[in-house]
């Protein structure tokens, strides 16, 4: 099956109003900048999608990238463990004027929340929380004599991930420490919108190095010399 996409505005525009979206990336590392762009100018063109809930590491720097996407106020919430990165100030402004609601989730917890979601597993125990703000209202239950919070699994309508190399099927490899979250939003998402910095033929990948199947992937398009967060910020770059 060929799943590739022309461009990144057609692969996101089946995003609508109010939908889940997971998106890849540790700061800017494995963040699929492009993607989240083309999601802002459909806005910018359409003031479609949004009250959209996102689900991240981060809560994104500067005025590119994450950043963005909350600044033209499309996200109505936002999941993530490290809200106060290098530079927040978006974020920071609209969560104190009540503009975005935000679910702080240790990082750890975030992560496996995102696999049990990709591997049907409804929810788990982790000593990570007990005791503090974040395990109120949920189920403790005591193993071996410690104290462990029950936590649900975390599943999305949409991924929107970076990857290295993509074939058209849909497998993809990673570029280093870019894997991070990836390739488990791939898999708790139902539908995994993927850019990649070169797609080639089924086969040009070697089997044994393929992190992510194609079945876990629904879109892929070609980005090459894909911008890096980091550098547009350094440059004092805004979107749009």
């Amino acid at each position: 099956m060929d799943k590739r996409i022309g461009s990144p505005a057609e692969a996101v525009a089946v995003i609508g109003d109010g939908a889940s979206v997971m998106i890849g990336g540790f700061g800017g590392s494995g963040a699929p900048i492009e993607m989240i762009h083309a999601l802002i100018d459909r806005y910018m063109e359409t003031g479609h999608p949004r009250n959209l809930v996102v689900i991240n590491n981060n809560a994104g720097n500067g005025h590119v990238g994450l950043a963005a996407l909350i600044e033209q106020k499309m996200v109505r919430k936002l999941i993530c463990s490290f809200p106060r990165s290098a530079d927040p100030r978006v974020f920071t402004d609209m969560y104190l004027k009540g503009e975005i609601e935000l679910e702080l989730v240790p990082q750890g917890t975030l992560a496996e929340r995102i696999r049990a979601g990709g591997a049907g597993i409804p929810a788990f125990y982790t000593p990570t929380s007990f005791g503090t703000e974040l395990s109120a209202d949920k189920p403790v239950e005591v193993f071996e004599g410690r104290s462990y919070v029950r936590e649900r699994w975390l599943k999305a309508d949409f991924a929107i991930v970076k990857a290295h190399v993509a074939d058209r099927h849909g497998n993809l490899t990673y570029s280093k420490a870019a894997r991070n979250f990836n390739p488990l939003m791939c898999m708790a998402a139902a539908h995994t919108i993927v850019q990649a910095s070169r797609i080639v033929e089924p086969g040009d990948i070697d089997p044994e190095i393929v992190v992510t199947p194609g079945i876990f992937v629904q879109a892929v398009v070609e980005v090459r010399n894909p911008a890096q967060e980091e550098d547009l910020n350094r440059e004092g770059a805004h979107h749009p």
